[in-house]
């Protein structure tokens, strides 16, 4: 695509639209693609309001953007998110994102727009960030890919971004297609993604009893035996739960962003992004020390997991998309808080730092995970591409 399509917007997807995209250098290797810009990364002369009503900090300008641009992609405009990322539905202070095919339904988030951009084909990939499952969510449950990439890569700067955690954050992409994913990655790294062959690819099951639904058990299932067919190897792995480590790090450190909007009686948040806020802000630093030691023994667990195993398949979500308000879903194990049923999944790969790619699954609005070792982002997105191909 040159030009953005003319498009309505009843999902309220996009935060901000300019009369023209910011057009990419010609030439380029990404020359003739559109993206769509999550609204947390600073682009001169395009508003930044983290989807909330309330003050944010200024960033400057995005290196990651600029370097997109300069690679030949436009950039169309800004996409809506959860409120400052902080959440897995899409709310916000600007009447809230729904799913691209369900007004009824909840995108995910926080990389909610910029889901429903790719999903709906307003662009050819969308730029989005991932501190606890912010890419992987919106594209599982919107049926479209997501990356996000060893934690600190150099080519996925989020300097220039408004951060949430971070320890936690990662800018990602995400795109209808592995296909573009590659394609995006080879132009900033300057390296070709060659397909990966299944054969004798060791592969970690993390499936755990009772945290899923039927449909995503018996589609991540699926997905696992398909692998099998292709000469991949899959057996069980355990880990556990790990936000008791992830949740005071992120806010804790999202409280210290927002610090200046905290000192006011009403900053503007919506309710539940203000009680989270001011939880990070009351925690101690005994708590959130706490917290660091436990992900540095979960960092020791997944090390010694990946001397067993090249990669690990797991559910991005634990069930199709919930209805739009709805707090709790049902699992195997009962109802459980909506944000503790999705974040448990896909949480330990952002706080580790792993890369991670979601890919859509036969079962509708429903996604899988494969994370690999750090720093072997092309690897993982290699097997992606040949899982896509079919080989």
């Amino acid at each position: 695509m040159s030009s953005p399509p003319d498009f309505s917007d009843p999902q309220r997807a996009w935060a901000y639209r300019p009369a023209e995209p910011l057009a990419g250098a010609a030439g380029g290797p990404l020359s003739g693609l559109t993206f769509s810009v999550k609204d947390l990364f600073g682009v001169p002369g395009w508003p930044l309001t983290a989807s909330t009503r309330a003050p944010v900090p200024e960033v400057g300008e995005s290196v990651l953007v600029r370097r997109l641009l300069e690679l030949g992609a436009s950039a169309v405009g800004k996409t809506h998110l959860h409120e400052v990322a902080l959440g897995i539905t899409g709310l916000n202070g600007y009447g809230s994102t729904t799913h691209p095919f369900d007004a009824e339904r909840v995108p995910g988030g926080s990389s909610s727009g910029a889901a429903v951009s790719v999903a709906l084909e307003q662009v050819d990939f969308a730029l989005g960030t991932d501190t606890g499952g912010s890419i992987r969510v919106p594209a599982a449950w919107c049926g479209v890919a997501g990356y996000k990439p060893t934690k600190g890569h150099p080519d996925w700067s989020t300097q220039g971004a408004l951060p949430l955690s971070w320890t936690c954050d990662h800018a990602g992409p995400l795109a209808r297609d592995v296909a573009m994913l590659a394609r995006v990655q080879a132009a900033l790294t300057g390296r070709p993604i060659q397909p990966q062959g299944w054969t004798g690819v060791r592969v970690g099951l993390w499936l755990p009893e009772g945290w899923t639904d039927d449909t995503v058990r018996d589609a991540t299932l699926a997905f696992a035996a398909d692998l099998e067919r292709r000469g991949a190897e899959v057996m069980p792995v355990h880990l556990p739960e790990m936000l008791e480590a992830y949740s005071p790090i992120v806010l804790s450190e999202a409280a210290q962003v927002h610090a200046e909007a905290l000192q006011q009686a009403d900053p503007g948040f919506q309710p539940f992004t203000l009680s989270a806020l001011r939880q990070g802000a009351a925690l101690t630093e005994a708590e959130v020390q706490q917290a660091f030691d436990r992900r540095a023994d979960y960092a020791w667990l997944l090390n010694g997991v990946f001397m067993a195993f090249d990669v690990l398949l797991a559910p991005a979500v634990p069930t199709p998309p919930p209805l739009i308000g709805q707090d709790e879903v049902p699992v195997g194990e009962g109802k459980l808080p909506l944000r503790r049923a999705v974040l448990r999944l896909t949480a330990p790969f952002s706080l580790l730092g792993v890369p991670t790619v979601s890919l859509p699954t036969a079962a509708p609005s429903v996604g899988v995970q494969l994370i690999g070792r750090h720093g072997e982002d092309d690897r993982l997105l290699g097997l992606g591409l040949a899982w896509e191909q079919g080989t």
